[in-house]
């Protein structure tokens, strides 16, 4: 079952097929040129497989990791792109986890003042999230996402087969965004990550689609995260902190999340998350001091002046919008060496 993004301006497609990487032609055409970025840690053979099914097309590869998200590597991708003479007819594919598809996003959405852009995402977490909503971005000064811009992609192509490979500690890190999606909307949805065999690579494959689904229809209704949408950043400040703070490579994205919500909630959520998490082995404790996450947050999109949005969760399937001080917000953050 496929699933529509239904956007005023701007609608696509979701596609869900298993080793269909092979023929995105059947589906986004052959194109006039083709632009297709990925980085060195994915295997070689997606690019080449989707290169084959394009007219004519460039395979870019840019370092694996976090530190590929910044302006250095965009410049790179704009002076190939000119290199490559691409125009306004033509396209650019991103074949790789959230760090490919939101640089070649965020540059298809700034070449010529946008071109198309599909997306194969080919981890869990760009699966479940990034690859969905248009948000593209680098990274800044080591500030996580500061400079980007909404660019809806023209089509995502979600491959099962992608995912075989990957180390359970990636599959869990991608799961983590899957379990924040309902946390904060789907009560059902949450119970059924609570009961889930992981070593079952079809029930994975049920909870990211039904988890995407909440995505498709969290943007539908709020396409530039002007109100419902924002509770999807669950979690995400003091993720983003934390990987700044890590200098991203000691824990992922997906790792920050989990302690992020662990903080945002309840007693009685946190109690439930944790029994979700510990079966998907994801961390459990802060490994820095909350002082050292404070200066941090202040630079984060979601605050205001002195005030700040934070997503708190009291009951699974549902969330709220809190506005509160700075000075809140950092009794929350010191709160975690409680816990």
């Amino acid at each position: 079952m496929n699933l529509t993004v239904n956007l005023t301006n701007a609608s696509y497609d979701i596609i869900f097929e298993r080793s269909g990487i092979g023929h995105i032609d059947a589906y986004w055409g052959k194109g006039e040129k083709t632009f297709i970025l990925t980085d060195s840690g994915v295997p070689e053979i997606y690019s080449r497989k989707v290169a084959s099914c394009c007219k004519d097309a460039y395979i870019h590869t840019i370092p694996q990791g976090e530190a590929s998200k910044e302006i250095k590597y965009l410049l790179e991708i704009w002076q190939k792109m000119c290199e490559y003479s691409l125009t306004r007819t033509d396209r650019i594919i991103a074949v790789g986890g959230g760090v490919v598809g939101d640089i070649a996003g965020l540059a298809a959405a700034t070449y010529m003042r946008g071109i198309k852009f599909y997306n194969i995402p080919t981890t869990v977490l760009s699966q479940v999230d990034s690859s969905v909503g248009g948000k593209t971005a680098i990274d800044f000064e080591g500030y996580k996402n500061i400079i980007g811009a909404f660019h809806q992609p023209s089509g995502v192509l979600i491959d099962a087969d992608t995912i075989k490979t990957l180390p359970k500690r990636q599959i869990s890190n991608g799961l983590a965004e899957a379990v924040k999606m309902a946390a904060t909307h789907d009560e059902e949805l949450f119970k059924r990550f609570e009961n889930a065999d992981y070593e079952d690579m079809a029930q994975i494959e049920s909870l990211l689609r039904d988890a995407v689904n909440i995505k498709r229809e969290v943007v539908q209704r709020d396409e530039k995260e002007l109100g419902e949408r924002k509770a999807l950043n669950f979690g995400h400040t003091l993720a983003h902190a934390l990987e700044s703070t890590l200098a991203f490579d000691e824990l992922y994205h997906g790792e920050c999340v989990s302690l992020g919500m662990k903080v945002m909630c309840s007693g009685e959520v946190r109690t439930r998350l944790e029994k979700i998490f510990d079966k998907l082995s994801l961390p459990s404790e802060f490994p820095v001091s909350p002082d050292s996450l404070i200066d941090i947050c202040r630079h984060d999109k979601k605050c205001s002046g002195d005030d700040i949005t934070i997503v708190y969760v009291d009951k699974i399937g549902s969330f709220e919008l809190r506005k509160i001080t700075f000075s809140q917000f950092a009794d929350y953050i010191k709160g975690v060496s409680e816990i």
